[in-house]
């Protein structure tokens, strides 16, 4: 296959050196050309993505931030043609996947949502892997009424990564969705570290601080257009765990050792029901 990858961070540089280590023409879109001529160093990258060979493609998958994926689906729509399956991997499906169902419609291209549900703290073509998605679950947002022939499609051009499932969903619950299981980890974990005692905690801190603090190491500016994205959803879960965190506070300050024990043993049933 050939396959067109926008942007050589790490979601990008991952998808580039799993394809090329498969055997699959790669070529790619990258605007600081230091990190395009690392990709061709490490035999993850064939050429560049031009206006030309983008036809080509099998798969063009957009590893950019939103507004940047939205730019280029706006610049480069006339000339992807119908041959590519066209997919965006950001962080958040509302605006880009509601831009590129209408951009689709308009140039004749298909477009499909999709988040790659893999990733670490560090961000940058350096720290890319060609196994990062192995196992990882993908989650694609079809176009309406897409039919089994462009879901097998989806999985034949995505099977080389090695994703472990694929789940189906709408924009807007997936947004609704990870602003729980993504977003709000990371404020929680951001937010965290700035307490005054973070800095003793050397020799104190073991697994819990660890997996806690993890994805405290974030890129800002990345982070905070996704947040702006969502802030709706994402709002609502600060809110709710606002609410939550002050009935343990309520109950330390009461010295209420069996609400405490009730509270915290509600918590854990519900982490058993969640995970079994």
């Amino acid at each position: 296959m050939k396959i067109g990858i926008v942007g050589l961070g790490l979601i990008g540089g991952s998808f580039a050196r799993a394809y090329s280590a498969m055997g699959h023409e790669v070529f790619a879109l990258e605007k600081d050309g230091m990190v395009f001529d690392q990709a061709l160093d490490a035999l993850a990258v064939d050429e560049e993505l031009t206006r030309e060979n983008v036809r080509e493609c099998d798969l063009v998958l957009i590893c950019v931030y939103p507004q940047a994926a939205i730019r280029f689906l706006e610049e480069w729509g006339p000339d992807i043609g119908e041959k590519p399956l066209v997919m965006d991997c950001c962080g958040t499906k509302r605006e880009t996947t509601q831009a590129g169902m209408r951009l689709a419609r308009e140039h004749g291209f298909t477009f499909l949502g999709a988040h790659p549900m893999a990733g670490t703290q560090f961000s940058g073509f350096a720290n890319s892997r060609k196994d990062l998605y192995q196992g990882a679950p993908m989650v694609i947002v079809p176009p309406e009424g897409a039919d089994k022939n462009l879901l097998r499609r989806v999985r034949r051009v995505l099977s080389p990564v090695g994703f472990g499932s694929i789940t189906l969903t709408t924009a807007e619950k997936h947004d609704r969705v990870i602003a729980f299981t993504s977003q709000l980890a990371h404020v929680v974990s951001n937010a965290y570290v700035k307490s005054p005692s973070a800095r003793m905690h050397q020799g104190f801190s073991a697994g819990s601080y660890k997996d806690l603090t993890r994805v405290a190491w974030l890129n800002p500016e990345m982070w905070a257009e996704l947040f702006l994205d969502n802030r709706d959803n994402l709002i609502q879960e600060i809110d709710t765990l606002i609410q939550n965190l002050q009935a343990y506070r309520e109950d330390l300050a009461r010295g209420d050792r069996e609400d405490l024990i009730r509270l915290l043993d509600e918590g854990k049933r519900r982490k058993e029901e969640l995970d079994g």
